[in-house]
Order: C-alpha cells, then structure tokens, then sequence
C-alpha cells in the first residue's frame, strides 16, 4: 500500500512504494541487496528539512529513525560515533551528558546528523566550517551493498567526497565527530540600521565568534545575533524567553504572515513592523540549547554560497531590485558565514564564504523573488545549499565545482546501478532518467 509523504514545508509530495525501518547495519544492507536485486530506486529521509526533492521517492524510502543514539565516546580524545539517524537535538542532549559538544551548529536541530552533513548545512562564524567539516568518520552501505568505513587517514580522496555526499553515494549508517568540551555562550540579540551595519559587516563578523544578521525588505533597521564564548553562570530560563521564541517569532509572526498570504499588498508594512519588534536581549546557556531556533512558521527557503568579501554588495543589489519589483515579500533575509574547506561538494570549497538566505511563507508564490535573487547570487559567484531550492542542473553546478567531475566517478564507483537516484538527483548529476 502507498503513503504519502511531504517535506517540512510542503513543497515536496511523493508516494513511496514502501517505507523502510531499519534498526541495524544488516538491516540497511538487506534493504540496498533487495533494491538492486530487484531493480528498485531507493531514497533516504531524515526529517524532510530539505526544500529540494532531494530526498523525495516514488519507491523505496528508508527512515533512519530507529538508527539513533551513541555508538561509542572517547571522552579522552573527544570523538563520538553516532548512528546516522540521530536528530542533532537528541545528539546535542546526548553529548552534553558526557560533557562534550560539537563545536558549532546550525539554527534548526530537528535534521539528521547524516542529512545534515550530506546538504552541507552550517551555522555561523569565521572560524567554522559547516557541520561536515567536524566528521572524521564516516560508515555507509554503498548502492552496490557493501559496507565501507572511511576517514581521511584511511581514503583521504574518498573521504573528502563522502563528506558532502547528498546522499548519492550510499547509506550512511554510522558518524564519527571531532568534538570539545562542553561550552557556554552569551548570546545577544541587537539592532541597528542596515546601510550602518554593512559598512561594519568585516568587522562584526571578525570580532564574535557567532554573528549573523536579518534584514526584512524594504525595513531600514536590522537584526544582529551575536555568540561569544563565557563562563558566565546559565541565565534561568523566564517566562519572557517563551513570550519572544513561541508568542512573538512564531505566533504572532505567524499571524501577519496569514495576513499577507491573504492581502500581499500588506507585506511592505508589516516587513517594517516586524523589523521594529525584534526583541532585544541577552542570555547565557549551553552551546547546544543556544545554536538553534524554534520554527513553528513554515516557509521555502534558497540559499546560496557567496565569497565573504562579496557580502555587502550582494545585499545592496537584493535592495535596489527589491525596490524596483515590488516583491510581495514580509520574511527576513538572513546573511552568515563560515570558513573555507576542502570537501569536494561543499559549497564553502576553497574559499571563506558568505551565506545568503531568502524565505516566502508557505503558499505564497516565490518563483519570480527567487529567480531575482538566484541572478545576483549567480554573477557573484553563488553556489547553492544542497537542501535549498535552486534552479541549476549539471552543467552549471560542473563550471561552479572544481570537485565536480571527480565526484561524479565516485558516484558511479559506489552506485553503479544508479539506485540511489531519484529523477531530481539524475538532472542534477546530467544522468538519463530512468524508469522505475
């Protein structure tokens, strides 16, 4: 019997075939051996965080779900191997128990430690690169059935292309991590103007070791989120930090947002209202409880890759078309960035990044914002988050991978068969479709 299934946003709907469950390396091996036995496609799904089909299948699709929790700690050296279906909320709760953290995370902890390292999600900050530069170990059953552990000790080549993988190689079952100790943070939450801020944006970025910033269109003022290492004693959890994160960000967001969906016309305004009313605080707590962002408001979002230094320039042309297209648009553009790495589908490779993000609330048309936005992206050198919409196939993503082609023949080494593709997966590697 067939199921539906759909992403977090609901742009994505498929009808697998079936829906796997495995709870062990056997289990997953058993499940690919029959795929290929049968001559069957197969996806894996972590929580559907992804705005791209990338996880979507209309036949066999595997949840990791019951592939969660520690496999193994060395508190000495501290590393940690995880199943890959560990949702990075529990790893966070998990790793803080044996005094241990990761050392940077993204703002939404409900992914996969493997669908996170496999999209190249990040977080934010100089000195960081995203989630999969703190792997040093990875086990995954390939499209052809076989279990392969790798670490760049053992297959250094190989191993940089696992890292970033959007799942075409095989199944990840199995993560080791690079961690630290477990850490506080102050966290501070400001604002101040737009045109202000971008002059400082250098400067911002090099003086915390989190910061980050959200601009809604067409609003003059802006909002910093700024982390910084202390040994300050946790702030106690008031019934104000649930007012901001759940009544003001979610609720009361959600509610003008219900507005502009019905009357567009009211997203200039109420992009300046919201502006106004970003709440302004500090608080202190562990790393892992401070990195991530309650999103109860549903969107679709593209984000790209950008050299750092091109940042305040692709803002101020964002502004300039927004102004001259009118864009029916209330949500923020969040900006961040990350260091550089030498992981071949990363899209941080080789150079110190910037990331830009644009959001539409859920049923409101975004095709024609999105478009806009990609252009500026592109004539700077954008390269697009694997589990964001974007428009590229496998040409262009070839000329903006120096990498490309050489994952490319890693693909085809560990999924001859192509069973781990879907009709997205094959137009974004240029493979024939074919049918199930």
């Amino acid at each position: 019997m067939r199921v539906a299934w759909s992403n977090w946003s609901g742009s994505v709907q498929a009808t697998p075939s079936m829906v796997l469950y495995p709870e062990s390396i056997e289990e997953v091996v058993d499940i690919v051996r029959m795929c290929r036995r049968e001559g069957r496609k197969l996806r894996v799904v972590g929580t559907g965080h992804s705005f791209t089909p990338i996880a979507a299948s209309g036949d066999v699709l595997v949840s990791l779900d019951r592939m969660q929790g520690l496999v193994e700690v060395d508190a000495a050296a501290e590393t940690a191997t995880v199943w890959a279906g560990t949702k990075l909320k529990l790893l966070g709760e998990l790793l803080f128990q044996q005094g241990l953290a990761q050392e940077n995370l993204g703002d939404i902890d409900v992914q996969s430690i493997a669908g996170a390292i496999s999209t190249g999600t990040h977080g934010t900050g100089r000195e960081f690169g995203n989630i999969a530069t703190q792997v040093i170990g990875l086990t995954l059953v390939t499209g052809g059935g076989e279990v392969v552990e790798c670490s760049p000790e053992s297959h250094p080549e190989t191993f940089r292309g696992m890292q970033v993988s959007v799942g075409a190689l095989g199944v990840l079952v199995q993560v080791k991590l690079r961690l630290r100790s477990a850490f506080k943070m102050r966290y501070e939450s400001r604002r101040t103007q737009l045109t202000a801020c971008l002059t400082q944006l250098p400067t911002l970025a090099d003086s915390h070791r989190h910061f980050e910033m959200y601009w809604f269109p067409y609003a003059e003022s802006c909002q910093l989120k700024i982390m910084n290492e202390t040994t300050e004693p946790v702030t106690p959890r008031r019934v104000g930090d649930y007012i901001s994160d759940v009544v003001l960000e979610n609720g009361v967001f959600g509610l003008l947002s219900g507005m502009c969906r019905r009357v567009p016309k009211l997203c200039k305004p109420i992009s300046r209202f919201s502006a106004a009313q970003f709440p302004l605080f500090s608080k202190v707590a562990y790393s892992h409880r401070l990195f991530a962002t309650k999103r109860l408001v549903r969107f679709n979002e593209m984000e790209y890759n950008l050299p750092a230094e091109a940042m305040p320039a692709v803002i101020e042309e964002m502004r300039a078309v927004m102004e001259e297209e009118r864009f029916a648009v209330h949500f923020p553009i969040e900006c961040r960035y990350a260091k550089g790495d030498d992981i071949w589908l990363s899209p941080a490779y080789g150079r110190d990044s910037a990331y830009i993000a644009v959001h539409m609330y859920k049923g409101m048309p975004y095709g024609a914002y999105f478009a806009a936005m990609e252009k500026i992206f592109l004539r700077h050198g954008g390269r697009p988050h694997w589990g964001k919409m974007h428009s590229l196939r496998a040409s262009q993503l070839q000329e903006l991978y120096p990498m490309w082609d050489a994952f490319v023949r890693l693909r085809e080494q560990y999924d001859p068969d192509g069973i781990l593709l879907n009709p997205y997966l094959e137009k974004l590697f240029g493979v024939p479709e074919l049918s199930l």
